[in-house]
């Protein structure tokens, strides 16, 4: 009985003292050329880097886009085509809803509908000197609410008093409310007016008076913005006549179902096409299809590349170590043994290269996430979560240690005395 005990205790022994030389030899081959040992972690650092960030750039698109709809406060958008745009055309986009405030009246009688809105969006010339103007996003809807943040000023301090009823002969608002980046670029703050119009001419001869500063529509586009009462921009851009929108949002009373009140909709009109927030989502995200398909693939490359770069950094890095691993094995060292301090030295590679990787992932991508904002106007595309860090972490640590496994399988087959030799 006491053999039976023994035995197994004198085998984990064995395989425990074969383990620490494994790990000891594997740490001294990694300090013996520290450079190597460097280049190899930086290699696979690049590689998680490559992966977790375009892996983050993808979670990140989508992730925004259901954000901006939350924060659009809205269950229904109404639409009557695609917006296109007319190049040659005053505002430059075409408004495919017409009647848009008539339409409205009547959604917004509707007992389920809280709110509708019509909202439109044209190219417009803005500019604090009439000689130097330059083109920014029009935006005709309220600039006020729960859903419109005004950081400056008060906002529009009166309704859309010049649609009158569909006559266009009520007085106008001479009001605007720009985002802060453009009214900082034009050099104008709340109180001082700016120049706009739908063509050069009409800017120059035409004067609006700041009153707010807001970055939701900026934020919501990701584009310079000024914000007017829908009428006067119909008015600027020469789509009065027709009421022309891009779309109508519709707020829902507690208790109603989107997609019950939007069926409900297409049915009494076949000519418009109601979504909700997911359907809209959805309906953007495929009209930049090409778009998305190429991050996609972007994300696929990367983890390939990552994947790619890892294995040959192992192969290369084990290749250099080759003389003295064939002089362990004319020593006597078994197979076994070399493999084994390959491997150990590959996780010990994908572990501190991933780790690495992973830490700095975070501030790479605030880095990267201020440049993004910066130059198109979005945030939070960068989303770098924890499914993220794991994926990268685990594409350095199995691919270094299969790498490591397969390099260390090739060292172990070679002719030591040959190696030494050459």
């Amino acid at each position: 009985m006491r053999g039976v005990v023994i035995a197994p205790l004198a085998a984990l022994r064995r395989v425990a003292a074969r383990a620490r030389a494994i790990c000891g030899l594997a740490g001294a081959q990694l300090r013996h050329d520290r450079t190597r040992t460097l280049l190899a972690v930086v290699g696979i650092v690049v590689a998680v880097l490559a992966t977790t960030i375009l892996a983050s750039l993808g979670l990140g698109v989508v992730a925004t886009g259901e954000q901006m709809f939350e924060q659009a406060d809205r269950d229904l958008w109404v639409t009557a085509g695609a917006t296109r745009i007319t190049p040659g055309a005053i505002g430059g986009l075409e408004t495919p809803l017409v009647d848009a405030h008539r339409l409205a009246a009547d959604l917004d009688r509707r007992p389920d509908v809280q709110t509708a809105v019509p909202m439109s969006f044209q190219t417009v010339y803005v500019g604090s000197d009439p000689d130097a103007l330059e083109t920014v996003i029009g935006v005709g809807a309220p600039a006020s609410g729960p859903s419109v943040q005004i950081t400056r000023g008060e906002g529009f301090s009166t309704g859309d008093l010049h649609y009158a009823n569909g006559t266009y002969d009520g007085p106008t608002s001479q009001a605007v409310v720009l985002d802060n980046q453009t009214a900082t670029r034009l050099g104008v703050s709340v109180g001082e007016t700016v120049h706009v119009g739908g063509t050069v001419a009409g800017a120059r001869g035409r004067e609006y008076t700041v009153v707010g500063i807001s970055p939701t529509y900026r934020t919501f586009l990701g584009g310079s913005t000024a914000i007017f009462h829908l009428s006067e921009l119909q008015e600027i851009t020469g789509s009065a006549r027709t009421d022309g929108a891009s779309f109508i949002t519709v707020a829902l009373k507690e208790g109603a179902d989107p997609e019950a009140v939007a069926a409900e909709i297409e049915a009494e009109r076949p000519d418009l096409t109601v979504r909700t927030n997911s359907e809209q989502l959805r309906s953007i995200l495929e009209e930049q299809a090409l778009v998305l398909a190429s991050g996609v693939v972007m994300i696929v490359l990367a983890v390939v590349a990552g994947v790619a770069l890892t294995t040959n950094l192992m192969l290369g890095h084990v290749d250099r170590q080759r003389y003295e691993l064939a002089a362990l094995r004319a020593l006597g060292t078994s197979t076994t043994t070399l493999v084994g301090v390959v491997t150990v030295e590959a996780v010990v590679l994908g572990v501190v290269g991933g780790l690495i990787g992973v830490s700095l992932t975070i501030p790479v991508a605030a880095g990267l996430e201020w440049l993004v904002t910066e130059l198109v106007g979005f945030e939070g595309l960068l989303a770098p979560d924890t499914r993220v860090l794991a994926g990268g972490l685990a594409v350095a640590v199995v691919t270094s240690t299969v790498a490591g496994i397969a390099a260390g399988t090739r060292i172990a087959r070679i002719a030591p005395l040959e190696t030494l030799e050459r």
